[in-house]
């Protein structure tokens, strides 16, 4: 998850996800990916965050399921 007090918007959607200076209200997912060779993004780093709807979404699209598995404890 990101730290720091900034806005975060979901790319996908353009939801407010969380505002500056208030507590977290939403979860979601944050990725980050630094391209290397033979790629056609070389050097390239992308960042971008989802909201809790869009990654239903997305996965929904994917053609092998997500692995998901039951947490029973929370740290």
């Amino acid at each position: 998850m990101k730290t720091g007090q900034q806005e975060i918007i979901c790319n996908c959607c353009k939801k407010v996800i969380q505002e500056p200076e208030k507590m977290p209200y939403a979860e979601f997912l944050h990725i980050e990916k630094q391209w290397g060779y033979f790629s056609g993004k070389d050097g390239e780093k992308q960042e971008f965050d989802i909201c809790e709807a869009c990654y239903d979404q997305w996965v929904e699209s994917f053609q092998i399921p997500v692995k998901a598995t039951e947490i029973t404890e929370y740290v």
